[in-house]
């Protein structure tokens, strides 16, 4: 078993970026220009944060841990859950607010390299910190439990492990590779060609590595967003990755097999030069792209201004028994927000009847504001997200790519 860093090579393609990769890159880019276009800004933040939500969901669904929406939002607020529930709901909470950490460092200009050690041990630090007692360990066959410390690489022989058929470099080498893999990506970084095919195969490798005993999985997918946003193809936050890897392009279960693809050894002569093979990390790289490019499309036609104005206006006609009640919805979805005393004026009506339809606006969670005072914005309650959103969430049992087992040894 190898256990020098260039184990993990290619990262790149040496020679010449493949052309499909190239040409996949530049309509992710131009399709990530056009997502969220004509929204205001207030009420695409507002639609980020149930975005935040869907990746939390469907992140903790890959790892075979299926949360309900409804547990995480009332995670996120504070509400009490089901003790059988709760565990998973409050993970789930921890990976929505390190994304918004990440969203935020991101809108400020703050965000460092994603590929940086510095990183990728914040945003494990800043995961296991929130994360339940439930997951703060793993298990051994003999059943003797080792503790998880927030943000540590494995550097001992306790945390050697095997990933399936996958055998990861052994704890005392994850710091050789880790700075073998910030050092390279941070090259990668620097080359707008590379910005965007780099997501793909940082986060293959960032798994193969497998620096932390556990959460490898969560890291590397919050890893992929974050470098979304460097690399200029954030969508405003409306757009998903682990929606992507979760349900595939074809079946829930090609994320795990081109997982598995992307391990496969260097394949004679004309496969790269590396350890591994370059043509398995072009299929990777390829498939993980589309899933990407198909995820921005999806959101697209998702957030359409006109379209979801149309949908929001056909739920709340069928819910508000106020006919003035669709207008109102309509005039904060296009304007981000609206106050209390500019209703009237909105719906053409007296002062004392456009509070009363504000009111049961805010009432119902279509609307909503940070005091009783403020300004009014739009809401999306998840009761009604299958109207609003239609196939954002599954809710429904599925099939999901089954987690990789973890056999300490």
């Amino acid at each position: 078993m190898l256990e020098t860093p260039a184990r993990i090579e290619p990262l790149f393609f040496d020679d010449a970026v493949p052309t499909v990769l190239a040409d996949l890159a530049i309509e992710l880019q131009k399709a990530a220009d056009e997502l969220g276009r004509g929204l205001h800004p207030e009420s695409a933040a507002e639609l980020a944060d149930l975005v935040r939500v869907m990746n939390s969901y469907y992140s903790n669904l890959i790892e075979g841990h299926n949360t309900r929406p409804k547990d995480i939002e009332m995670a996120l607020a504070g509400a009490e859950i089901d003790p059988e529930r709760r565990p998973l709901a409050l993970e789930a909470k921890a990976h929505v607010e390190v994304q918004r950490m990440i969203d935020g460092r991101a809108l400020r200009n703050e965000l460092p390299s994603p590929t940086s050690m510095e990183f990728i041990r914040w945003v494990h630090r800043a995961f296991y910190d929130e994360m339940p007692a439930e997951f703060r360990y793993v298990e051994k066959p003999d059943g003797t439990k080792v503790d998880i410390v927030p943000g540590e690489f494995r550097t001992i022989s306790d945390h050697d492990v095997a990933v399936g058929r996958h055998q990861p470099p052994s704890s005392s080498r994850v710091i050789a590779f880790m700075e073998w893999f910030q050092k390279r990506f941070a090259m990668a970084e620097k080359q707008a060609s590379l910005r965007i095919i780099a997501i793909a195969s940082a986060h293959h490798r960032l798994n193969y590595i497998h620096p932390f005993p556990d959460g490898n999985g969560r890291v590397s997918r919050l890893m992929s967003h974050a470098m979304a946003l460097k690399a200029g193809i954030g969508g405003n936050g409306l757009w998903s990755i682990s929606r992507g890897l979760a349900r595939g392009l074809k079946d829930r279960g090609e994320y795990k097999r081109m997982m598995d693809h992307a391990d496969s050894p260097r394949q004679g002569d004309r496969d790269g030069r590396g350890n591994l093979s370059e043509s398995a990390l072009k299929d990777f790289v390829e498939w993980f792209l589309t899933a990407a490019l198909d995820q921005v499309r999806f959101s697209t036609a998702m957030f359409d201004l006109t379209r979801l104005e149309a949908r929001y206006r056909a739920l709340v006609k069928d819910v508000v028994d106020d006919k003035r009640a669709p207008d109102l919805v309509s005039a904060v979805l296009r304007h981000g927000s609206l106050p209390r005393g500019e209703a009237n004026f909105v719906l053409k009506t007296s002062e004392r009847t456009a509070r009363n339809t504000l009111s049961d606006l805010v009432d119902r969670g279509f609307l909503k504001s940070d005091t009783p005072k403020a300004p009014v914005r739009i809401a999306f309650p998840l009761d009604f997200r299958e109207r609003l959103f239609p196939n954002l969430f599954t809710d429904a049992d599925v099939t999901v790519p089954e987690p990789p087992s973890l056999s300490f040894r």
